[in-house]
């Protein structure tokens, strides 16, 4: 996957890592056992995949119809 530069681009970056956070927040929460903490949480990880797909609609994603083999 290296090869194709798969997910290098600032829209995958930003969406992932705000993914990551929203699970981290959901994580603690579930071990502290705040259901309000976790669904929070679960909604910050939720945003990341909407803010990465709106960064790739302002261009800031690969670029799909460059980047097709065939």
């Amino acid at each position: 996957m290296a090869g194709n530069s798969h997910g290098h681009t600032p829209a995958a970056w930003t969406g992932v890592t705000i993914a990551f956070i929203g699970f981290c927040i959901a994580g603690a929460f579930v071990v502290l056992a705040e259901p309000l903490g976790m669904f929070a949480g679960l909604i910050v990880a939720g945003l990341g995949g909407i803010v990465g797909m709106a960064m790739r609609a302002a261009g800031l994603g690969k670029d799909t119809k460059a980047s097709a083999h065939g």
